[in-house]
């Protein structure tokens, strides 16, 4: 069966996601200077980013700045990154494939997340114009983030093609391809070396059938050469 369908995850797949945690770290530093002439936000919650830390790193940042905080702060805070004007940009991989891609082929997006985030970064990253399916899982509810099954049959519906003539490029192998796998889907993971998801073990069956580190690669899969301009 040939392949008429790229659709891809978004975070750390077409743009970086650490691009967009330092984006949110500024939009808080800028807001909490106006707001509240608090100063210092942005360069150390990214230190502690960087060191690893993932939870509570707002809690935690405010207080290495000495702040008093309570419950209400920390959702302003967590709604004001999340709604935030994104500064991102899709990477220039990413870019390279789009601008390839012979005009027969259907391009989708699968992307889990918070929507009002999900939906900004589509803006930013102008996705909605380029792709033919565009499917933000928080709009079908929270247990329809992958791996359920929902969000892929809803893409194979949208870009009117059978699962076997789908395939779904993303990177995080605890979600991104299992359920794909078992409906008939071609998997293939990014595995990009600074990204939140790098170097993760998982079991076979959540593995993706092909493994590349550069999107560049795609025109290389004997199966989705026929997809490329050359």
């Amino acid at each position: 069966m040939t392949i008429n369908a790229l659709v891809f995850d978004m975070d750390d797949t077409l743009y970086q996601e650490k691009d967009y945690v330092k984006s949110g770290f500024k939009a808080i530093d800028r807001w909490m200077n106006k707001e509240f002439k608090i100063t210092g936000f942005y360069e150390t919650a990214l230190d502690l980013f960087l060191s690893g830390k993932t939870k509570l790193i707002f809690n935690e940042t405010l207080e290495k700045l000495n702040i008093f905080y309570d419950n209400t702060m920390i959702k302003n805070m967590v709604d004001y990154y999340r709604s935030h004007e994104p500064d991102i940009h899709l990477l220039e991989d990413a870019k390279w494939i789009l601008e390839n891609l012979r005009d027969t082929v259907k391009i989708g997006l699968i992307s889990d997340g918070y929507l009002v985030a999900q939906e900004k970064k589509v803006n930013a990253l102008k996705l909605q114009e380029k792709f033919h399916s565009v499917i933000l899982t928080d709009r079908l509810g929270r247990e329809h983030w992958k791996p359920s099954h929902v969000p892929y049959e809803q893409a194979s519906r949208e870009l009117q093609l059978p699962h076997d003539q789908c395939v779904y490029i993303g990177d995080n192998i605890n979600k991104d391809f299992i359920t794909a796998k078992r409906l008939g889907w071609i998997t293939i993971q990014i595995d990009r070396k600074d990204g939140l998801y790098s170097g993760i073990a998982a079991d076979q069956e959540y593995k993706a059938h092909f493994s590349i580190d550069n999107l560049r690669d795609l025109s290389d899969l004997p199966m989705l050469k026929h997809m490329f301009v050359y």
